[in-house]
């Protein structure tokens, strides 16, 4: 029982269930009456069950117990709609994980923010063999996010979701920049105070 609410009404009275004899009878009404007022709350709950078990629409102390089922770790101090995302998104992230798609996916959801996301691999195909290898021979990513307050964002948190989604041994680097408005003489402008952009290395010696 996860919590005890006074007057809470019971979808199956248990008197409704008795012979009608029964019903009529003082002791036994309140008798069942007192049952069913014990049994409601765990009633309701199985009758919500598929609502507790989904992200969407758990209440939040079952959060963290689901994102345990799914593999992930989600932040107390984050909204509650952020953390549901992070759960609900969990399954399809782990078969992203390591990609470029993945890597947007989980700083979109931490941040918010759309990722402008550079790496060293390629792909490509020709019909004849021995043709050049795309991309770079040493692994590398870059991740810039264009935000309204720099200074204020949170860096090491987003450092430590790139160095969950990257592979092992890829380094990366984090560039957060302000965003950048057109002004009306057509010149560009940053929103901000103006300072420079913060940049950061991760995953020098193998994340």
């Amino acid at each position: 029982m996860r919590g005890a609410y006074p007057r809470l009404p019971t979808p199956h009275p248990l008197l409704e269930l008795l012979p009608a004899v029964y019903q009529e009878q003082d002791f036994v009404r309140r008798f069942t009456g007192a049952l069913d007022e014990v049994l409601a709350p765990i009633l309701l709950s199985l009758d919500n069950l598929p609502a507790h078990l989904h992200p969407r629409s758990a209440p939040e102390d079952f959060l963290r117990w689901l994102a345990g089922w799914v593999a992930v770790e989600v932040d107390e101090e984050r909204p509650v709609n952020q953390r549901r995302a992070v759960v609900a998104s969990a399954v399809t992230r782990h078969g992203r994980r390591g990609t470029r798609a993945g890597l947007a996916a989980a700083v979109r959801i931490e941040t918010g923010v759309e990722p402008e996301i550079e790496e060293s691999g390629a792909a490509s195909w020709s019909p004849h063999p021995g043709g050049p290898v795309p991309g770079a021979a040493r692994p590398w990513v870059t991740v810039r996010l264009r935000v309204a307050d720099p200074d204020g964002f949170d860096r090491v948190g987003l450092e430590q979701v790139i160095a969950q989604e990257v592979p092992a041994h890829v380094p990366f680097r984090l560039e957060v920049l302000p965003v950048v408005t057109a002004t009306a003489d057509g010149a560009a402008d940053r929103a901000g105070d103006g300072t420079a952009d913060g940049t950061a290395d991760g995953g020098g010696e193998g994340v």
